[in-house]
């Protein structure tokens, strides 16, 4: 940590304002782009920068187990209390702050057994979240996305703007590489009516956007209540372009143990409308799919319960029969409909397929997917289908990017 330290010390820095008039992106010397996490030096890593912001502040985090400093991947409040800043509470988005908490699960307010820090969750609204916000100078944000809709933790980014927005308090935002950062694709949520903490913002599902590249949105299009605009300053990656994949090193959350379940998340997510299981409670999540009928394939599979698996596990104790996807090289897959229309052509009684089509619906940002598959339509003609709304998403994405796309700009 002392090397590390003294490293980011050395370097210089400035600060400019972006196209949202409240926001700061600090920016240090570059480094050279190689896909390898030893290039990346992440915002929590760069302790020269934003230390200096928070000393004689009274400081809140919004974080979990993926907040973590340098390659010893202490966790950024044991960091920020050994450095004597006054941290007053933590926040904790779904998962809890420790990331032990099942999916869609509430928890209450507590107290990290480890440093007595207060916890509060913002996952599903706080009644005090106004009066704890009011309590602080500066709100630090570091979780790690990736990069899909329906990934709750950017629904967490836009509570904490809102707050710190409502509020008059600054916002610091510790960016972090988007792990499925190199593509953009599915329906971008337009009516309301779809709004919800699985589809928060009117993105492309898969949206290409790191967290500080989305706050940035968020304020550029006003997207806060009343048009407000938060405070924010972005310490952004370094070492990081559009291009490249990312491997996490900190489970993000208890279904996605490696690089290939977050790959193929972006793919396999949309089965949470069903009863298809997508191998939670076995130690492959995310990287299995199949049901309790031999129609979807030879490859069996008994789901039971896994640490932060136990409660919302779909097939639990049957026999499933499906594909095995363990195979499949994490770089070389991106996001497809092709597991979904398989698995619903096959289903014998498609009138059963979407057991709970009001989430799918969510999950989707639309109704249109659902009612094309019922329609038995291609992946070919969906696609086409959105488009139109992919390229107007991309022009906007581009206004907002931080980082060397993966498309060339023009």
């Amino acid at each position: 940590m002392k090397r590390l330290f003294a490293f980011l010390a050395l370097t210089s820095f400035l600060t400019f304002t972006s196209c949202a008039s409240k926001l700061a992106v600090v920016n240090q010397a570059s480094f050279t782009s190689i896909n390898n996490n030893t290039q990346i030096l992440t915002g929590a890593d760069q302790l020269a920068i934003y230390l200096p912001m928070l000393k004689g502040k009274k400081v809140g985090v919004m974080g979990n187990q993926t907040s973590i400093v340098g390659q010893s991947k202490t966790h950024l409040v044991d960091v920020l209390l050994h450095e004597q800043i006054d941290l007053k509470f933590a926040f904790a988005p779904e998962h809890g702050f420790r990331g032990d908490v099942e999916r869609g699960e509430k928890f209450d307010n507590d107290v990290d057994s480890k440093t007595g820090l207060p916890l509060y969750t913002l996952y599903g609204g706080n009644q005090k979240q106004d009066s704890i916000v009011k309590s602080i100078d500066v709100m630090i944000f570091d979780l790690q996305d990736v990069g899909a809709r329906f990934y709750t933790y950017i629904t967490s980014l836009h509570r904490v703007m809102e707050l710190c927005a409502k509020h008059n308090k600054k916002l610091i935002i510790l960016d972090r590489p988007n792990p499925n950062g190199d593509q953009v694709d599915g329906p971008v949520r337009h009516d309301d009516k779809f709004k919800s903490d699985v589809s928060w913002h009117k993105i492309a599902m898969i949206h290409g956007l790191t967290i500080g590249e989305l706050a940035q949105m968020i304020n550029g299009e006003k997207w806060l209540e009343d048009g407000r605009q938060c405070d924010v300053t972005i310490i952004p990656v370094q070492g990081y372009d559009h291009t490249m994949m990312y491997d996490l090193p900190v489970v993000p959350s208890p279904s996605l143990p490696n690089a290939l379940s977050v790959r193929l998340y972006l793919s396999l997510c949309l089965f949470e409308g069903t009863d298809i299981s997508v191998g939670r409670g076995t130690d492959w999540p995310f990287q299995i799919i199949g049901y309790n009928n031999p129609v979807y394939g030879s490859f069996t599979f008994t789901p039971g319960e896994r640490h932060g698996m136990t409660k919302h596990v779909e097939g639990k104790g049957a026999v499933n029969y499906g594909l095995d996807l363990r195979n499949i090289i994490p770089s070389e897959h991106k996001f497809t409909l092709k597991f979904l229309l398989d698995f619903y052509n096959k289903t014998p009684d498609k009138s059963t397929f979407f057991a709970r089509p009001a989430f799918f619906d969510k999950l989707a940002g639309t109704d249109q997917l659902r009612l094309q598959i019922l329609a038995g339509k291609s992946e070919q003609d969906i696609r086409a289908s959105w488009a139109s709304d992919l390229e107007v998403y991309k022009l906007m994405r581009k206004k907002y990017l931080l980082y060397p796309d993966f498309e060339q700009t023009n």
